[in-house]
């Protein structure tokens, strides 16, 4: 038999080999996440850009029985840019207070939702949060907490470097919101103490909901800014994991993995133009990701009870306009090295 011939025959065997055992992958990449593999390729014509890049609003609802189950606890602005192969992180305080609404800007969703059910909560959320930020969103997506322990359980749970030590004696049990607590005017029942020890700890779903969550802890912990901060932690570290699992070619696993996201992730940004998003940042090279943290020092709070803002407490801008935030924000995408410099600048102009 001539060397090529066997050659020949032997490419054939392995390419059927290889057919047969992607064959199911490229159903599940076809059928079922409805991803065309040549545009992914090969066009960027299917996802809006503005200068070249994309941002989602990512927000996370309590859900279920709780009070306001569509107010956003968590909204952070996932920024990708095409050209850099950059994906940046803003956590925005869900305290804010929106002249628009008259109300906080976690509320923003749930306005939405009331006035148009399944469109108008991305619509106005992503207005309002998108002039905080200063710069157009162009998809949403929103996680109900409710649902999100089973992702982390599923994963195996996750490992999260706890900063800070702190105790929240006023943790809020779901489903005992509205126990009378046998008359018990301090109203006890309704909450369970946690804890947290710095350092790395292994969470599963509850625990990382419970840490990601805690709004009443004793100390510094218990601002919003170092709550915003712990829920980065806590995706951050669902992503790595879901990377590790990934790059482990199983298809029950890919599977499992999409049908619990899809339950979790209520979006307006398809699978298509996620997987555009993907392919560059893999194929592109040199991928970088940072994170843009909006701490107090950026906000102020007026007098608790005051009219205007209804009595709530709420946060405002520095000085009373976004205009700082959206130069120190734009600084940071750009990649300058020194961007609180600005704020510096911004003082002595005044």
């Amino acid at each position: 038999m001539p060397l090529k011939f066997k050659l020949f025959v032997g490419l054939a065997i392995a390419l059927l080999i290889l057919s047969i055992l992607i064959s199911p992958y490229i159903k599940f990449v076809d059928k079922t996440l409805q991803v065309s593999v040549l545009k992914t390729l090969f066009s960027k014509d299917t996802i809006k850009v503005f200068d070249e890049q994309v941002n989602i609003l990512l927000l996370g609802i309590s859900g279920g029985d709780h009070d306001g189950p569509n107010l956003s606890d968590s909204n952070i602005v996932i920024n990708y840019n095409f050209k850099t192969n950059t994906l940046s992180t803003i956590s925005i305080p869900r305290d804010l207070w929106s002249k628009t609404l008259q109300d906080k800007i976690n509320s923003a969703y749930a306005y939405g939702e009331a006035k148009k059910p399944g469109r108008g909560g991305f619509a106005l959320a992503k207005a309002e949060i998108g002039d905080v930020v200063g710069f157009p969103i162009q998809y949403a997506a929103v996680i109900d907490f409710q649902q999100f322990k089973e992702l982390i359980d599923y994963i195996g749970g996750i490992n999260v470097v706890v900063d800070t030590s702190f105790i929240d004696k006023k943790f809020p049990i779901a489903g005992k919101e509205n126990d009378d607590c046998d008359g018990d005017k301090e109203y006890r029942c309704r909450y369970e103490t946690i804890s947290f020890t710095k350092g790395t700890t292994s969470m599963d779903g509850d625990t990382a909901l419970k840490y990601a969550r805690s709004r009443n802890a004793e100390g510094s912990e218990g601002t919003d800014f170092s709550r915003e901060k712990r829920q980065q932690k806590v995706i951050e570290a669902i992503k790595n994991k879901m990377v590790a699992l990934v790059k482990k070619p199983n298809l029950k696993t890919y599977e499992r993995l999409y049908r619990i996201i899809n339950k979790l992730i209520k979006r307006d940004i398809s699978n298509q133009q996620m997987a555009i998003i993907v392919k560059n940042i893999f194929f592109l090279g040199n991928f970088k990701q940072k994170k843009i943290i909006l701490d107090q020092e950026f906000f102020y709070n007026p007098p608790l009870g005051d009219d205007r803002y209804k009595g709530l407490w709420v946060l405002l801008p520095d000085d009373n306009s976004y205009d700082f935030i959206h130069q120190f924000i734009a600084c940071n995408l750009k990649g300058d090295s020194d961007c609180m410099k600005l704020k510096d600048k911004s003082k002595e102009d005044k």
